[in-house]
Formats: structure tokens, C-alpha cells, sequence
């Protein structure tokens, strides 16, 4: 009976010894795991995430987890565990703490989107103060507030091995990213921190300019997310200036901000020095016309070393991409761009279905494909992009992992998404 076989008869033993109903998915995917070939090689990843199943099936509790990890502790193949989209508390998230710190040899743990609040968040964080295992957590969407971001600044302060971590929509605030900044200066390990959409009351972005402060003196992150800070250009201009003395940093996510063409004037100015930053996204932005000649000039001459820009729904126009369009025949080295929702007109369906067709711009490197209608070339939308699959990923390969998610082929920080 090989070692798999075990761990599903374990998980079956180990419901019978704690009056435990088997949770069906739990089983099936041990079960399917007796398939995986990688277990004598890199190890195994557990997929229970609770929404990616096409047969309905029951999430997993805080009293399946129990379950769960009292096998898990006898297997030290499984180096990976998603339990996004499940129903954990912070019951659940106090058996993951103690598993953390006593047996565990995971390097990536997915919670995001559960049940897990502040309460979860401290314990959690503070078994991250001792565990030296987990380089990859995912805590994404669980509403642990600022006072449980107040606990994972403080572990960041003393943890020397996580690698990324992502506290996306968990409704962190001002106070947490101040400390999470401080604890930046100092931790010389994290090298991919997820910060999109906190809760902020006031307009100064006081948080800007303390994150900018931090990049000053980091000399280990390599990916930052600043998604719906509400950042405007004074922002911006604060992030650019303290990045003309950052040498690290290769991936910054401005999404979903107020950033207008002038925000975006400082960041050209940044691109014609910066030798480091390979992808840039402002998706979600404002930075029309003028923003984008900004950064098609920068493009131009100056820059090469950026791979990826995502510009979707900027309310560019024609002459603005036809810019960047142009700027694309002459820098070879920017081989990912992202247009979608822009005003498309003739020329710019014209003169990115010339760059596509003499292979200049792989389909899978950027967001539109050309089709022809009566003679004319019209943009098609493809479901391309930077991060397409951070929150969910499709059960069919519709899409290619490297076209949909294409931050993680440049800018490799883990092997997990």
C-alpha cells in the first residue's frame, strides 16, 4: 500500500476515533492524490478550496479541519493546503495555529475568502512567529479588520522565512499599514505583499507616503499591490521619488486608483531611470491620452527593462494607443500590454492587428485579438491578463496559466498563485 493509500485510510481511521462524519471532498481529493507522481520530488498541494467543484459538494468546517490536520501532522509530502472559499472560523483558525507551530511542514496555506476574524488573525500571526516553514500565505477577504492586520505587522517584525503575503479585501486600515510599513523597514525576507482595498477614512494618504518611506530603505520586496488605495497623484509622485532609490522592486500595482495623466508624468519620469521594475499595471485608472504618450515616450527612448503594462479602462482614445502602439515596434523588450476597455478606434484596431500578425505581440501576451468584418479589423476581448485567476480559476484550461496569469512567468516570487 503506498504512502497516499495511507493517508486517505489514516483521514477514514481518524473519523471513526473523533465520532467525525467523512467530509466526501476531503476524501475524493486524498483519494485523488494517491495519482500524483511529485510526492518524492517537490511534494503535494491538497486542492479543497470550496468553490472549485462542478458537483456540489460540503465545505470544509472548523471540525473537519480537526480531522484534517491530525493526518496531515504524519505527512510531510504535503507541503501545500487551499482551503479558500470553505466556512473556517476562528475555530478553525486556532487548530491551523496549532498546527503551524507544532508539525507543520506547509509552505503554502490558502484561507482566503473564509470566516476567519480578528480573533483567527492573531493566533495565526502569532504561530508565525515561531514556524519556520510557510513562505506563502493567503489570508485574502477574510474580514480580520485593523486590528488583526495589527497582528500580522507585528509577526512581520520577528518572522524571517514567509515570503508573501497577501491581505487583499480584508478590511485592513490606516493604523495597519502604517505598522506594516515600519515592519518593512526592517524585515529582509518578504518579498510579495498584497495590501489592495483597505478601509481609509481620510483623503491625505498618510498611508502613501509611509509605504514610500519603507521602499527607500527595502532592499528584499519585489511585488507590491496598492489596488483601491484611493491614491491620487500627490501619492504617486511620493511612490515615484522614493523608488529613484529602490534598486528591487519589479512588480507595482497601482490599480484601481485616482491616478490621472499628471500621476503618471512622474511615473514616465520614473521609467526613463528605473532599471529594476518589469511590470507596471494601472488598470482602472484615469490617465487618458495624455498619460499614455507620457509613458509611450518613456518606452520609447528610455526604458528597457519594463515586460508588462496594463492600461485597461483608462479612457485612452486612438491617439494614445496608437502611441504606445508605436512604441512597441522599437522596444523589443516590452513584450506584455493590456488595453481593454479603452476607446478603440480604426487606427489603433489597425495598427495592433499589424503587431500581432508579424508576431511582434503574442495573443497570449496581450488582452485583444483582431477579426474582420466587411474588409474592416475589429479588437476582440481575450480573457488575458496580469493576475486574471487571483481570486478564482476555471476547472477547464480555457486559457492558458501563462496568458491568464502572466505576472507569475515574469516576476516569479513562489510557485503559487
Amino acid at each position: 500500500m503506498s504512502v497516499l493509500q495511507d493517508l486517505h485510510l489514516h483521514y477514514v481511521q481518524a473519523c471513526q476515533n473523533l465520532s467525525q462524519p467523512e467530509n466526501p471532498f476531503i476524501a475524493r481529493v486524498l483519494q485523488e492524490a494517491n495519482k500524483n507522481d511529485d510526492i518524492n520530488t517537490k511534494g503535494i498541494t491538497l486542492k479543497l478550496a470550496g468553490n472549485n467543484h462542478l458537483v456540489p459538494m460540503p465545505r470544509v468546517t472548523d471540525d473537519d479541519l480537526g480531522v484534517l490536520v491530525s493526518v496531515l501532522g504524519q505527512a510531510a509530502f504535503v507541503t501545500g493546503l487551499d482551503l479558500a472559499y470553505n466556512v473556517l472560523t476562528d475555530a478553525g483558525a486556532k487548530t491551523m495555529a496549532t498546527f503551524l507551530q507544532e508539525k507543520s511542514t506547509l509552505r503554502y496555506l490558502n484561507l482566503m475568502f473564509n470566516d476567519i476574524g480578528a480573533s483567527g488573525a492573531e493566533l495565526i500571526a502569532g504561530a508565525l512567529h515561531r514556524n519556520e516553514s510557510l513562505v506563502h500565505l493567503r489570508m485574502t477577504g477574510n474580514k480580520i479588520g485593523n486590528q488583526g492586520g495589527m497582528f500580522f505587522a507585528s509577526m512581520l517584525k520577528i518572522n524571517s522565512t514567509l515570503e508573501k503575503l497577501d491581505l487583499g479585501d480584508c478590511d485592513v486600515g490606516l493604523q495597519c499599514l502604517i505598522a506594516t510599513a515600519i515592519a518593512l523597514t526592517q524585515n529582509k525576507s518578504l518579498k510579495a505583499i498584497n495590501l489592495n482595498r483597505p478601509l481609509l477614512s481620510n483623503q491625505q494618504e498618510e498611508t502613501t507616503v509611509h509605504i514610500a518611506r519603507m521602499l527607500r530603505s527595502n532592499s528584499s520586496l519585489l511585488e507590491l499591490h496598492l489596488g483601491k488605495h484611493e491614491m491620487k497623484n500627490f501619492g504617486v509622485e511620493r511612490l515615484c521619488e522614493a523608488l529613484y532609490e529602490n534598486s528591487s522592486l519589479r512588480y507595482l500595482d497601482l490599480s484601481c486608483n485616482n491616478i490621472t495623466c499628471d500621476g503618471v508624468k512622474f511615473l514616465g519620469e520614473l521609467l526613463k531611470r528605473n532599471q529594476t521594475l518589469e511590470i507596471l499595471d494601472l488598470n482602472a485608472n484615469r490617465i487618458e491620452d495624455v498619460g499614455a504618450i507620457y509613458l509611450s515616450e518613456a518606452l520609447l527612448t528610455w526604458n528597457r527593462t519594463l515586460q508588462a503594462l496594463s492600461i485597461v479602462s483608462n479612457n485612452i482614445t486612438g491617439k494614445g494607443l496608437v502611441a504606445l502602439a508605436h512604441t512597441m515596434q522599437f522596444n523589443t523588450q516590452l513584450s506584455h500590454i493590456y488595453i481593454w476597455g479603452n476607446k478603440f478606434d480604426r487606427s489603433t484596431c489597425v495598427e495592433f492587428s499589424e503587431l500581432i500578425e508579424m508576431g511582434r505581440l503574442q495573443l497570449g501576451c496581450t488582452d485583444v485579438a483582431p477579426y474582420k468584418v466587411d474588409g474592416k479589423v475589429f479588437l476582440a476581448e481575450l480573457s488575458h491578463g496580469l493576475a486574471k485567476h487571483r481570486y478564482w480559476a476555471p476547472r477547464c484550461a480555457a486559457v492558458a496559466p501563462g496568458a491568464a496569469n502572466a505576472s507569475l512567468d515574469i516576476v516569479a516570487v513562489s510557485e503559487y498563485l
